[in-house]
């Protein structure tokens, strides 16, 4: 394989054959990683303080890019904290008030279940590919067999990030990190990815590491258990009724 890279795209040449992708699609593949058509999976999430540290079970549920559902299964006294999206709209479920409370758009981009990622994380509910504009760049300190893309926000977009830019594998685009910039040009937070592993036919770094700039000794390490894609998916999951249930 012979790699050549261009200021829009990435031309891969494949014994004579040559195929030519753009900053566009690597990103559209990152999006939809791991989510795809849908996707059930079991994730453990363990948060780091230098004053404590605690460690959440839960799976997962997705439909396309438009629904996600999740439901804690540890530790006990958080068991059964759910959390549902559909389109635009998010709702977590309380178990100790029987409460279910709508998030409104401001509390986006506010911690889930006190990690340091964001409800947004957690369920995508922004496209990187739509709100974003991408291009291919080089970077100080470059490793040979990376890719770099930067991410602008479009004029319109609703997101808080004046930058991202997300590393990937030259070899199959997977990614390897993601630096997050707010408006100032100031890094906020790292997201490292690792231990790539196979579920099914894909692969994918199955572990997430993100460290927040301005309290480097914390972090939250999202750790994929278990993943399935592409399975039907009853859609009465994705519903306020199968929030409440436990």
């Amino acid at each position: 394989m012979k790699l050549f890279i261009t200021a829009i795209s990435v031309i891969l040449a494949f014994a004579g054959s040559i195929k030519t992708y753009t900053a566009d699609e690597i990103i559209q593949n990152f999006d939809e990683l791991y989510r795809s058509e849908s996707s059930i999976g079991r994730i453990e999430m363990k948060i780091v303080t230098p004053e404590w540290q605690r460690t959440l079970v839960f799976d997962l549920w997705t439909l396309g890019m438009d629904k996600t559902f999740i439901r804690i299964l540890s530790p006990e006294r958080e068991k059964n904290y759910a959390t549902l999206r559909i389109g635009n709209e998010m709702w977590n479920y309380l178990p100790p008030t029987n409460r279910v409370m709508k998030i409104p758009p401001s509390m986006m981009l506010s911690s889930w279940m006190g990690s340091d990622f964001t409800n947004d994380d957690l369920v995508r509910e922004s496209s990187l590919i739509e709100d974003y504009s991408c291009s291919i760049v080089e970077i100080q300190d470059s490793a040979e067999g990376e890719i770099y893309i930067e991410l602008l926000p479009n004029e319109n977009s609703a997101v808080v990030w004046g930058k991202i830019i997300t590393a990937v594998r030259e070899s199959d685009f997977l990614p390897l990190w993601q630096k997050f910039y707010d408006e100032d040009g100031s890094l906020k937070r790292l997201i490292r990815f690792s231990d790539i592993k196979k579920f099914g036919s894909r692969e994918i770094p199955s572990t997430m590491e993100l460290i927040p700039s301005d309290k480097p000794q914390n972090k939250t390490v999202m750790r994929f258990i278990d993943m399935e894609f592409d399975i039907p998916i009853d859609e009465d999951i994705f519903s306020l009724r199968n929030l409440q249930r436990n």
